[in-house]
């Protein structure tokens, strides 16, 4: 038995670097010559790889955080949208129940709260129940493009009210479908008196049980009473949170799956931000929710209350077992501000614009002195054409990439792709994505799968291995690992094919004290019918890893490796 030694490397230094990456032309490469990878699985023959080597980027962009990862389901819960973006304070998406006859709506700056001072202003000019419309007035928040609620779960109700009024006021919150349809919820019913604590400021708490399902619903809040009321700090979370920490289950559990040994936060631009007094401050991002202030995302184009803030990231590294990576403002903003134009250029070709430039750049670090600072490839992806919304063949050639890292992951500490999520509803987005999602679904695109066939080599052995071979289509590396799954010590092979024609590799493995074990071997294999092949909501499942047992696994065989995939074999030893 083949025994290896895995602990964990030193935190690497503070001084990171950036990978620069250019762009090439696509080109096809094929071969019918049999290659060989000879592995050298001797004991003590290899080089532990660090165990801060796969990580997670998180960045508030295309929706990432709030309605997201972060479970709120109100947007604009403090009425403080547009701050910072040239034009006033805006409700929207928040929509008034009613016409003007009955209700005017409008903000001022009124809050009780210092930070935040905006506050929804709503004066209701029907009079009583025999003259509103049986449903009431008010207003309505349909979320991020619409509110996941679902039949039997609970969400937890925060908002701030104050009422001006001659007598008895009626205030309900309701969950609905659409605007004025059925209710779905028991509802949630406050009576207000001019002589009681909502003449000031009253935080108002509740628990809304839904009765229904729908993907698509609204918060409401109505009267049926002529009053003036203020509404400010509307919030709703589900309460079926990651550990109740307030991260949406689906998102959390497809980021822990990664088996991120570091996360990054909150950003790259996001923290810069295109002007100086937008980027993000993280003091502002402390402290009790509703005293954050927020602010507009100029870069990405969307204002942020911030209620995914500086602790709670650090809770979401924490949950995730990850080393938290923080990412602070140096002074420079995306807009030039402190940095010449001119002399930005260098900084933000952050990424390829096709899939054979990150194809070739596998031994892009082959060269470089051992002797100097180690690397944190931070932002990594394909981009543009080749990548669209994320395509097999943009990930194939990450996954050569990250083989080409493995190679030399003395110098390559750290690495991680970028962006991690994208709400497909957002109009703002950058893509391709490592996970797209909606209100209620989610799914991986290949290089999100990609990463998970490189989740075992955080801390495992790195094996000197040769590929001989006349293919130009082909990058293959061997690593020693014990599995996460059942702490058994496995070889895992992985070989990319960039080429349309299959690939006949024989993989001899050397200097083993006993033979690979059939039992328990097994093959994954990445590839789909075309290489422009994504998935979708409609087909979350089109391009997968798909895992078979290795009939013929053993310390010299010979495999196949299809056109346009990557495969990892998994041998038990």
């Amino acid at each position: 038995m083949v025994s290896y030694s895995y602990s964990s490397s030193n935190l690497l230094s503070s001084f990171v670097l950036c990978v620069v990456l250019v762009a090439n032309a696509f080109q096809c490469f094929t071969s019918d010559a049999t290659s060989t990878l000879m592995v050298d699985g001797s004991p003590n023959s290899g080089r532990p790889i660090p165990n801060t080597f796969l990580g997670a980027f998180f960045e508030e962009i295309n929706h990432a955080g709030a309605g997201g990862l972060w479970a709120e389901l109100v947007s604009n819960r403090g009425f403080e949208g547009g701050r910072g973006s040239g034009s006033p304070s805006s409700i929207y998406p928040w929509r008034v129940i009613g016409n003007e006859s009955l209700i005017s709506v409008s903000t001022d700056q009124t809050s009780c709260f210092e930070r935040n001072k905006i506050a929804l202003r709503m004066e209701v000019l029907c009079n009583g129940p025999k003259s509103c419309p049986p449903a009431g007035v008010g207003v309505s928040n349909p979320g991020y493009w619409g509110m996941n609620i679902e039949k039997g779960k609970k969400y937890k109700l925060v908002m701030y009210v104050k009422v001006k009024a001659s007598g008895p006021v009626d205030l309900q919150v309701s969950l609905t479908g659409s605007v004025h349809r059925v209710n779905m919820v028991s509802i949630i019913s406050f009576s207000a008196m001019t002589d009681n604590n909502f003449s000031k400021w009253t935080k108002v708490e509740g628990i809304l049980e839904s009765k229904a399902t729908n993907h698509n619903s609204n918060l409401q809040i109505t009267t049926t009473t002529r009053a003036i009321l203020w509404l400010d700090q509307v919030s709703l979370m589900p309460l079926d949170t990651y550990k109740g920490h307030g991260f949406r289950m689906d998102l959390f559990k497809m980021v822990a799956d990664l088996k991120p040994k570091f996360l990054r936060f909150p950003g790259g631009c996001f923290v810069e931000g295109y002007y100086l007094k937008n980027g993000f401050q993280w003091k502002n991002t402390i402290g009790a929710w509703e005293q954050r202030p927020g602010h507009y995302g100029d870069v990405w184009k969307y204002w942020t209350d911030d209620g995914f803030g500086f602790f709670e990231m650090l809770q979401l590294a924490e949950d995730l077992g990850a080393l938290p990576i923080w990412v602070f403002n140096n002074g420079m903003s995306v807009g030039g501000e402190e940095v010449n134009m001119s002399a930005l250029s260098p900084f933000i070709q952050i990424y390829p614009n096709n899939s054979m430039d990150m194809f070739s750049k596998y031994s892009v670090f082959d060269k470089t002195s051992r002797l100097g600072p180690k690397v944190f490839v931070s932002e990594y992806a394909v981009v543009k054409d080749d990548a669209r919304n994320g395509t097999l063949l943009a990930a194939l050639a990450e996954a050569a990439f990250l083989i080409g890292l493995e190679r030399i992951s003395d110098i390559v500490h750290m690495v991680c792709y970028a962006p991690l999520f994208i709400n497909k509803n957002g109009r703002y987005s950058w893509i391709p994505d490592a996970i797209a999602f909606n209100s209620h679904e989610s799914y991986g695109t290949p290089s999100y799968w990609v990463q998970q066939l490189f989740s075992e080599s955080s801390g495992a052995i790195y094996l000197n291995s040769t590929l001989q071979t006349s293919s130009n289509s082909i990058v293959a590396s061997a690593i020693g690992y014990r599995s996460s799954q059942d702490s058994k010590i496995y070889l895992r092979v992985k070989v990319v094919n960039f080429g349309s024609e299959i690939e006949k590799l024989r993989i001899t493995i050397n200097g083993l004290s006993s033979n690979v074990q059939q039992s328990r071997s097994t093959k994954t294999v990445l590839t789909s019918s075309n290489k422009m092949d994504e998935n979708s909501f409609s087909q979350p499942n089109k391009v997968v890893p798909r895992k078979s047992a290795l009939e013929n696994a053993s310390n010299n065989m010979v495999v196949s490796i299809s056109p346009y995939s990557v495969t990892s074999f998994d041998l038990l030893v």
